[in-house]
């Protein structure tokens, strides 16, 4: 593993975080969709006369870590952060901001006069970090956690009856579209409908549970798909959903009750430096959304992989404002295999095996965690709300992680009238220091293999892989390459240093074709661009790839001499390709386009606040690989093809729709308006979105074995054989962008 030497200045742990989990660690979120709890807040200092009396309530007194703390981080971030950047005037207006939109983004509890009252710190966060007096964080929690108290009885007041679902009114869930309120009765009118919506959804939900389940269509690609939406509905027991409408609406009424309460209550109980760190990482994030304060009850969570003990439902998982998000499902672990969840999904509740579902939003991660933890076989079943705003039930078996399925793995593909190809899927750039695997290794293996059988060529798969270990990146590249720089490195004196691949000669000189998409990143990005750079391979893809071009070091605050300060991540170099041009903002553009399902979505590093601009430097001297094929003829044929193909031609249709569902922000709430727009959308939907399980067989596959793979595991007394090399095996034959790419392998054949 590549190691950074520690910056002369401060003591640092010298590690690469180059994976995707950090690439967006710090991104506010940007819409507040139904169902959503407000951002968790701070709120501005009490004010009298401009705004209405709130109640005194108790708020935590400064701590006294925060002096060292905040002048340590102050100059650990001018010394020794990328863009070398003083901390004054301009930074703490850009703070201030982002400070605002962490403590009510979704604009549900402070009142503009809060906000004004406020303001008399917009360009003193700069001074109160070096006085080490951290007054905006003090001042802001202490009225919003008086907000949080008015705002607390408002809503039970509001739930403790009927509601009226007659009037023709709306509510816009963006709130990038409204205004702070300016009244405590606006205010209240807000919530109001606010819960109205929130109210429609669950009575849906529960007569949703109350209807008949699908019959099974053998027929479909993948059955066991669906025996888990039926599986899943049993998460809402039907013995506990009342007969009546007016019933399910008190229910309903009765469940957002409680599960307000138990937020409100979070949230007037912060943990200790949590105040200071909303200021400090408004600062930090004002040079780019990675660098990061983490408070010390933070500190064991960064990161937290649930299948450290082996068992679990193997997904790393993060704060990020009211909420725990999944960052990243681990490569065999259950969720990871099992389905139903993403990256990006939010949990909004748990439920262990047989109980009532927890609410956990404002919930600290460490209690979320433990409530998700559990033996290999139990059950548990998650509440997600997904990058849309829709939300989904989701019950998965723990079970221990399949290290196997986190590996590289090969296969052959063959198609009526085309030459054998090669195929290597690698989830992750895993390996280091101790591994008794590491990913160059298994895809030198495989690209060894490959050679032997005498394919035509090789797709290695890099769609959805966010990144590791940087050394990993440099060696692969070396075996596609006959020698040469691989990835320029620049930190923030220009000082700049050349990875190179040393060894003469490659492990395989056949044509190679590299596919990714928007969530490829970081180490994939390396590889993908150092291979375009050369000509060595061509990029077929669904999107520009993630832009994550940046180095970050965990910086431990306790070696300043100070104790229980906790850690910074702070952001000190950036990647080049051997082209000179960043990664960084851009990423890596495919020379053949294909039709991106997620081209809705608003994601990369593009997308995020602050993001650190794509600069370029000198190029490293490479010799260029003697291509056979022209790109731009190959991507003319490759968009020909895509046009006549009945799946994918139909995702810009999908897509298209989606991003003017996106627009449609102002929800009725009628209940008879609201059920007509619901019933539309998901008839629109259904009617242009592809049907992936209908997709033809179009490719055979055979699976190349693993020597280091564990012989197989027999099934226990009921069970079932394990299916997943068959269900891989099936999933590649009726890939369509995999079709695709094989495709444009042929085309580069000819001559």
């Amino acid at each position: 593993m590549t190691r950074l030497r520690p910056p002369a200045s401060t003591a640092i742990i010298a590690a690469l975080l180059l994976a995707f989990t950090g690439c967006s660690s710090t991104a506010p979120a940007t819409q507040e969709a139904p169902g959503q709890a407000p951002p968790r807040s701070g709120a501005p200092p009490v004010v009298t006369g401009s705004a209405p009396a709130v109640p005194a309530v108790a708020v935590p007194p400064p701590d006294p870590r925060e002096a060292a703390l905040s002048t340590t981080v102050l100059k650990l971030i001018e010394q020794e952060h990328l863009l070398h950047k003083k901390i004054d005037d301009e930074v703490s207006r850009a703070a201030f901001k982002t400070y605002l939109e962490r403590l009510d983004g979704a604009k549900m509890f402070l009142l503009a006069a809060d906000k004004k009252a406020l303001e008399v710190h917009i360009d003193k966060i700069d001074d109160q970090l070096r006085s080490g007096s951290l007054d905006l964080a003090h001042d802001g929690a202490k009225v919003f956690a008086a907000r949080v108290a008015v705002v607390d009885a408002l809503a039970a007041e509001l739930l403790a009856k009927p509601m009226d679902f007659t009037n023709e009114e709306f509510l816009e869930i963006d709130p990038d579209k409204v205004e702070l309120a300016a009244t405590e009765q606006e205010l209240r009118d807000r919530w109001r409908r606010r819960l109205e919506l929130e109210i429609l959804e669950r009575v849906a939900q529960m007569e949703a549970r109350l209807e008949p389940p699908k019959k099974k269509d053998p027929k479909k690609q993948d059955a066991k798909a669906e025996d888990k939406l039926d599986e899943d509905r049993s998460a809402i027991p039907i013995d506990k959903i009342p007969k009546t409408p007016e019933g399910r609406e008190a229910k309903a009424r009765e469940d957002l009750a409680k599960t307000y309460s138990g937020r409100f209550a979070r949230l007037r109980t912060p943990a200790k430096l949590d105040a200071a760190a909303d200021v400090i990482n408004a600062v930090s994030s004002a040079l780019d959304p990675h660098t990061l304060y983490l408070p010390p009850s933070d500190k064991a969570n960064f990161d937290i992989q649930m299948s450290g003990s082996l068992e679990g439902i193997g997904a790393v998982l993060r704060e990020r404002d009211h909420y725990i998000e999944i960052v990243e499902l681990v490569p065999g672990g259950a969720a990871w295999r099992q389905g139903g969840v993403a990256q990006g999904d939010l949990i909004m509740s748990v439920a262990a095996d047989g109980k009532e579902p927890v609410d956990v939003v404002d919930m600290r991660i460490d209690e979320v965690v433990k409530m998700i933890r559990g033996k290999k076989g139990t059950r548990v079943t998650l509440r997600v709300q997904k990058a849309e705003g829709t939300e989904n039930t989701v019950t998965i078996t723990r079970d221990k992680v399949v290290l196997e399925e986190a590996y590289a793995k090969g296969a052959v593909l063959s198609k009526k009238g085309a030459k054998d190809v090669g195929y290597i899927h690698l989830p992750s750039f895993y390996g280091g220091r101790g591994s008794p695997r590491t990913a160059a290794g298994d895809v030198r293996k495989l690209l060894s293999e490959m050679r032997t059988r005498k394919v035509a060529g090789v797709i290695l798969d890099l769609r959805s892989n966010g990144g590791g270990i940087l050394g990993d990146a440099v060696e692969m590249t070396g075996d596609l390459i006959p020698s040469g720089p691989v990835v320029q490195v620049q930190d923030s004196r220009k000082q700049r240093e050349v990875h190179e691949d040393e060894k003469k000669g490659f492990e395989y000189d056949g044509p190679v074709i590299v596919m990714v998409d928007r969530f490829s990143a970081s180490a994939s990005e390396i590889v993908a661009g150092a291979l375009q750079d050369y000509g060595r391979a061509l990029i077929v893809g669904t999107s520009r790839t993630h832009g994550k071009g940046t180095v970050q070091t965990l910086a431990d605050l306790d070696r300043s001499g100070s104790t229980d300060l906790g850690v910074l991540k702070i952001t000190i170099q950036q990647f080049f390709r051997v082209s000179g041009s960043s990664t960084q903002r851009e990423g890596v553009t495919p020379d053949v386009l294909l039709p991106d399902p997620t081209g809705h979505l608003e994601t990369g590093e593009r997308e995020l606040d602050h993001a650190i601009a794509w600069s370029q430097i000198p190029a490293a001297p490479h010799d260029k690989w003697q291509a056979t094929w022209t790109t731009s003829t190959l991507a003319q044929k490759s968009a020909a093809r895509v046009a006549k193909n009945p799946m994918l031609s139909k995702i810009a249709t999908t897509v298209a729709l989606l991003r003017e569902r996106q627009k449609d922000t102002r929800v009725p709430l009628a209940r008879a308006a609201w059920e007509a727009r619901r019933k539309a959308q998901r008839a629109a939907l259904e009617a242009a979105s592809p049907d992936l399980t209908e997709m033809p067989v179009k490719l055979g596959v055979k699976t190349i074995d693993d020597p280091a793979a564990p012989p197989p595991v027999a099934p226990g007394p009921g069970g079932r054989a394990d299916d997943r090399p068959q269900k891989w095996r099936d999933s590649l034959a009726r890939d369509p962008w995999l079709d695709e790419t094989v495709n444009v392998l042929a085309d580069m054949q000819q001559k």
